[in-house]
């Protein structure tokens, strides 16, 4: 009797997120399933943002495990700080003028952790701190970038790949990381824990 060929367990993208689908699918990489963790995001008392992205991408991973066991769970979580202070993911226009006053002409961190679970339950996770300089913006500029609405939902008030890429001058570290998944840093966890498919 011919023994059954062993199924290979779903990989879980624990994030609504398009853009870490389109990430993922430019390295050939489909989820069998999307399943966004849906838990409290608030920074806890005195927390840094590094430690604030870990405990995120930590949670959601942990979150989703629960109801796919004997899977691989894949979750990120993208932070962008000014020093100490995390700026939010702007959801109106005042939260959004204030990010833009806060990154015009100066330099910040977008930090995105990374964080996978087996299906044996071993967890494993990484941070990836990237630099990012942004110009002096103009009045127009801030009021031209208001206007189109691309701002709304990103961490900071912006997204690099879009019109923002524009006030970028220098940036240092994961480009793919500050789109919202560090792509080399994510295969090397779901390989280390045993992950093999596409």
């Amino acid at each position: 009797m011919a023994s059954a060929t062993a199924v290979q367990p779903a990989l879980v993208l624990a994030s609504a997120s398009p853009r870490r689908l389109d990430l993922l699918a430019q390295v050939g990489v489909t989820p069998d399933r999307v399943d966004p963790a849906d838990i409290d995001e608030t920074p806890l008392r005195d927390e840094t943002p590094r430690l604030h992205a870990l405990r995120l991408a930590r949670d959601k991973a942990r979150a989703v495990a629960s109801r796919s066991p004997g899977d691989f769970v894949l979750a990120a979580d993208t932070v962008v700080a000014v020093g100490r202070r995390i700026l939010p993911k702007a959801e109106t226009e005042e939260q959004a003028i204030r990010c833009l006053a806060l990154l015009s002409g100066r330099n910040h961190k977008v930090l995105t952790a990374v964080a996978v679970i087996a299906p044996d339950g071993r967890e494993a996770s990484r941070l990836v701190e990237t630099r990012v300089q942004v110009k002096q913006l103009s009045d127009i500029e801030k009021a031209d970038y208001l206007a189109g609405g691309e701002w709304r939902g990103k961490a900071g008030g912006y997204a690099v790949q879009g019109v923002a890429g524009g006030f970028i001058i220098d940036l240092r570290g994961s480009y793919t990381g500050v789109v919202g998944l560090p792509l080399y840093e994510t295969l090397n966890l779901l390989r280390g824990l045993g992950w093999s498919g596409k």
